[in-house]
């Protein structure tokens, strides 16, 4: 499939030389539509969830458009937590090692917790790429030792996180102090309306790009396990005794919750890893240290930092609360089955998350219900059996019910009776239908 290679993009030949040393063979669903819009200047708003390529997807067409003989700033990254702008360097710096550009091209990071002093230093020479966090990239600029104006393109990615985490105010800081022509590429899971102002400001006749085919690798299987008013905590406990886990991934709506769960996790025994945004950055930088070289089989974390992170061999997701949007299902349950591995996505559930597992399934996800009964899985009643069973009862059980008079006393012998009302009612309502036909 020739048109779907990247040879049809014309990259410079030195970036088709990374692309093979990546090993990058056909272009993803986001690459598809990313590069040859970056190629041609446009603005992008681009929505994908974790592990859709989306990373190279700017990087490999702006890294194509650098002007390698100009020694100041042509790109700027920036990501809302640090582990993400040093996995997004950590990318240039691959590029740039797989190239023959080495000597010519300066990439340098700029995130918090490091020697600021050190970095304007090395500013005496202005880097082409830059990458980091909106706070300590504002800073630099405002101390004047770096020069965004001369900047062609500049990458806001998770976008979502940025305003949640209120970061939009300093990409917006940044951005009044760059050329009015600026490429900008946006990058987000979901666009939500509070985002609107910023992009209608900032971003000129955009593309925007919502990929949703790669949404659910056919390798995820979704099971469901009811609550049934036990706690997260004693489900998940069960859970670990009959699965096999490489690494378990728990996701939570916030960090209380979190908190709460590793928690009562540890006190049943398991040795759990915790990761949110409320950690200090020393403590967070340590239980990354931990996750890497394996020292935890299960992870409690919340969405904003599991995006945060990149953590590689996830066999399972565990949701010990379903989140309230589509996307975030989608972003969590993407984080497993990567790289032709196959995972599992195990919900924990009640009647208020059936609305989401409904809009899930319209969207092509098949969900199969179970439990753990005597220490092993048990397929049980599909979630939506019962709205099923209702939706089939016939109008003259339901007419006949209706019309029973519902006594607020329950006396002996109370549902015999009523069960008798309703038979001689549904006999009156039926003899009447007789009469008319």
């Amino acid at each position: 499939m020739e048109n779907h290679q990247f040879k049809q993009y014309n990259l410079k030949p030195w970036i088709e030389g990374v692309i093979d040393n990546l090993q990058f063979k056909e272009p993803t669903p986001i690459q598809q539509k990313v590069i040859p819009a970056v190629l041609r200047g446009e603005s992008v708003i681009g929505q994908s969830h974790t592990g859709s390529g989306k990373t190279h997807a700017f990087l490999l067409p702006l890294c194509s458009r650098l002007d390698v003989n100009k020694q100041e700033v042509q790109i700027v990254i920036t990501s809302p937590t640090r582990e993400l702008a040093t996995q997004i360097h950590n990318e240039v710096k691959k590029i740039l090692a797989f190239s023959n550009q080495e000597d010519k091209i300066n990439a340098k990071l700029f995130i918090g917790g490091t020697d600021k002093k050190r970095m304007i230093e090395k500013l005496k020479i202005q880097p082409q790429i830059v990458v980091g966090t909106p706070g300590r990239i504002l800073d630099l600029i405002q101390e004047g030792a770096l020069d965004i104006y001369t900047a062609e393109g500049f990458v806001i990615d998770e976008a979502d996180l940025m305003l949640d985490l209120g970061l939009i105010t300093e990409i917006d800081k940044m951005l009044v102090r760059a050329r009015e022509s600026i490429q900008v590429l946006v990058f987000s899971a979901t666009i939500p309306e509070r985002l609107q102002p910023f992009l209608t400001k900032y971003l000129h006749n955009p593309s925007s790009f919502h990929i949703k085919d790669h949404f659910a690798p056919e390798k995820i299987e979704h099971r469901l396990v009811p609550l049934r008013h036990r706690e997260p905590a004693e489900v998940i406990l069960k859970i670990s005794e009959v699965i096999n886990p490489y690494l378990v991934l728990i996701f939570t709506n916030g960090k209380e919750a979190a908190n709460k769960l590793y928690k009562q996790l540890q006190e049943k025994g398991i040795q759990a890893g915790l990761i949110h945004g409320g950690l200090q950055a020393r403590e967070r930088k340590r239980v990354l240290k931990e996750i890497q070289s394996l020292r935890y089989q299960y992870i409690v974390a919340t969405d904003l930092a599991a995006r945060g992170i990149d953590i590689k061999g996830i066999s399972h997701v565990i949701n010990a609360q379903m989140p309230k949007e589509e996307e975030f299902y989608i972003h969590r349950v993407g984080r497993t089955a990567r790289a032709g591995m196959e995972g599992t996505a195990i919900n924990l559930y009640d009647d208020s998350d059936v609305n989401l597992i409904q809009k899930l399934t319209k969207r092509g996800l098949s969900f199969t219900t179970f439990d753990i009964v005597q220490g092993e899985w048990k397929e049980i009643k599909a979630w939506n059996e019962r709205s099923q069973r209702k939706q089939t009862g016939t109008t003259t059980d339901q007419e006949a019910w209706n019309r029973v008079r519902k006594t607020k006393k329950v006396k002996p012998g109370y549902k015999k009776k009523m069960k008798y009302e309703q038979q001689k009612l549904k006999k009156r309502i039926s003899q009447k239908q007789n009469k008319r036909s």
